[in-house]
């Protein structure tokens, strides 16, 4: 697998963002079956360097599998601190999961934050993602404090881990 930095905005980028979205619409659908995707606002330029990175996995016959990003945070009012660096869009497509490509592109952004002067890597994520909570505590994140756009729903969980 080849794991690049892209633009948040490049096509190959966006077709992942959006089957992402889609996954989480269906994950967090409501009694009536309706979900919507993570509705915190991104924009390319939060993840350019060196603010921020965002990583592409291509399998061998050049077609995107896998995505990835952080961007800098400093201390305001959505509960951030300063020096954190938050994981965004961390997602795999069905059929090459399993095969450590998450772990894989979370381990090279914590490299980079760490590189640009990051101190604590944060990340929100959801009861419904069960499997993304098990590679986190896996790779040494704690549940923490809060933040964020869904600090306040429920069934959001938060984990951070220094750098």
């Amino acid at each position: 697998m080849d794991i690049r930095p892209t633009p948040f905005d490049h096509p190959d980028a966006v077709k992942l963002n959006d089957a992402v979205q889609l996954e989480y619409a269906e994950r967090y659908a409501d009694d009536d079956g309706e979900g919507e995707g993570d509705l915190t606002h991104l924009e390319p330029s939060m993840f350019a360097p060196p603010q921020g990175l965002y990583l592409l996995a291509y399998d061998p016959q050049g077609r995107p599998v896998a995505t990835g990003g952080w961007r800098s945070q400093d201390a305001n009012d959505e509960g951030y601190a300063d020096g954190d660096a938050e994981l965004k869009r961390m997602y795999v497509v069905p059929e090459a999961r399993g095969l450590g490509l998450a772990r894989r592109i979370l381990a090279t952004l914590e490299t980079d934050a760490r590189e640009a002067g990051r101190t604590r890597m944060v990340l929100e994520t959801g009861t419904a993602q069960p499997e993304a909570i098990a590679l986190y505590t896996s790779c040494g994140y704690e549940p923490c404090e809060k933040f964020g756009f869904y600090r306040d729903y429920p069934n959001s969980r938060c984990f951070a881990k220094a750098l």
